[in-house]
């Protein structure tokens, strides 16, 4: 007898199943089965009404299917001893199923929830400079000239290498590429920063610098992309001439460039943030690479600097505040500042040049920093602050912005970086490039 008409068959490598347009729809417009339905929602009169015993064959693992076809239903995750996780997240990617995946393997992120996952070894000797979390929860690490890419299953893909260039920053332009920063001529030609497949660390563009129809060799920093496919670079020239270049993500093309002068001070940032409701950039050239902080925000649509702090000229005890990071937090109208003892300032964005209010209610040490310090780290995601420090990571919420919980191992010495994203954090430790996983716990199944 026929289907009935919410109903459709599979056969994936000669064992049958069947499932509902419900079940199936819970896959989501871009997924495989997205392609069984209307722009209605509603299965497509080929698939609706088959022939008597009619099934549609699928050349792929029957096992894998099982699994993904009960997430679809229960949307629970219960992968059976005898599948190999790695066969099924690959099954998960030709169904266009890995979000699901992943959704079912931990839950929303919440820093006052995140539990330990796993630690990942380096990869290469020396100190790691940078660690930036993908879209997709895979991740980044830089040191030297190399930058190690892993998916999410943390996997590493074929190393991205500049030839002796050292590494000044990477970011991530979408979950397939990745945007690295480094001195002139990038180790492959003019220009000092580039975007290279995070699958085959291919270099598939340079970003050039031209002034007055000539191509100018510079050296790039720290780097910021927005949400209308920006990218922005802090860039050096050869005769110490600073700026902020501006590219399209899209066609690797320079459409601005913002040349230091008397009216402001860029530096040789640190730090670049885009802020996407004020259509501002944070700029921060910050302690120890200079002996002064300069803050400053820069007005995209005026062209102007529209606010700036600096510490030159605060007393004398401000030496105990130097300024080692900074982050915009556009809902509180605030810059968020931490000094080497993890003590935590903020700035009101509506009063240029005021001062920082400070306060020490997260702080972890007192006295003689390390030998080898790792300098605090501050990020911001969904609501919460988080702050590195030593080998620690704090996290504060709500208005006052409490410290509600504190994340740390007992091993890979102090945390030089972390970062947020795909709904993980990752941590690099100082010692050999060591870098740990943070995930939330999925809610428990009633």
């Amino acid at each position: 007898m026929k289907l009935p008409k919410d109903r459709i068959r599979f056969n994936v490598g000669g064992r049958i199943f069947e499932t509902t347009s419900t079940t199936l729809a819970n896959a989501g417009r871009n997924s495989f089965f997205g392609a069984f339905f209307d722009d209605n929602w509603a299965l497509k009169q080929s698939i609706n009404d088959p022939n008597p015993g009619s099934e549609f064959y699928i050349d792929r693992n029957p096992a894998c299917f099982s699994v993904l076809l009960d997430l679809l239903r229960t949307g629970d995750l219960h992968i059976p001893s005898h599948v190999p996780e790695r066969l099924l997240y690959r099954e998960a990617s030709f169904y266009g199923l890995l979000d699901h995946v992943r959704s079912a393997k931990w839950g929303p992120f919440d820093g006052n929830r995140l539990r330990h996952s796993r630690s990942v070894p380096g990869r290469a000797p020396g100190d790691g400079t940078a660690i930036r979390a993908g879209p997709d929860g895979g991740c980044c690490v830089a040191h030297g000239s190399m930058v190690h890419v892993y998916d999410w299953m943390m996997e590493e893909h074929p190393p991205i290498n500049l030839d002796y260039q050292r590494v000044n920053d990477v970011t991530w332009v979408d979950s397939e590429n990745v945007i690295l920063s480094a001195c002139e001529r990038l180790g492959r030609g003019d220009g000092g920063m580039g975007l290279f497949s995070k699958s085959t660390g291919e270099l598939r563009y340079k970003f050039q610098v031209c002034h007055e129809n000539q191509v100018k060799s510079y050296t790039a920093g720290a780097l910021s992309t927005s949400s209308d496919y920006r990218i922005f670079s802090s860039c050096r020239g050869r005769s110490n001439e600073y700026g902020i270049g501006v590219w399209d993500q899209i066609t690797g093309k320079q459409i601005d460039f913002f040349y230091e002068n008397s009216g402001w001070s860029l530096g040789d940032a640190d730090k670049l943030q885009w802020l996407n409701g004020s259509n501002c950039l944070l700029v921060a050239t910050l302690f120890p690479r200079k002996d002064n902080c300069y803050i400053s925000l820069l007005d995209f649509r005026q062209k102007r600097m529209v606010w700036s702090w600096s510490d030159i000229g605060a007393p004398i005890t401000v030496d105990e505040k130097r300024v080692r990071d900074a982050i915009a937090m556009e809902d509180c109208n605030a810059i968020c500042v931490v000094n080497e003892y993890e003590d935590l300032g903020f700035m009101d964005l509506r009063m240029t040049g005021g001062s920082v209010r400070w306060s020490s209610r997260s702080r972890l040490m007192k006295g003689k920093m390390p030998d080898e310090p790792c300098y605090p780290k501050l990020a911001l995601h969904e609501g919460q602050l988080f702050s590195s420090m030593d080998d620690c990571i704090s996290v504060f919420c709500g208005p006052d912005w409490v410290l509600t919980s504190r994340l740390r191992q007992s091993h890979g010495g102090s945390i030089c970086d972390f970062s947020i994203g795909g709904d993980r954090l990752f941590a690099l430790h100082s010692e050999e490039n060591v870098f740990d996983v943070w995930e939330t716990p999925p809610p428990p199944i009633l």
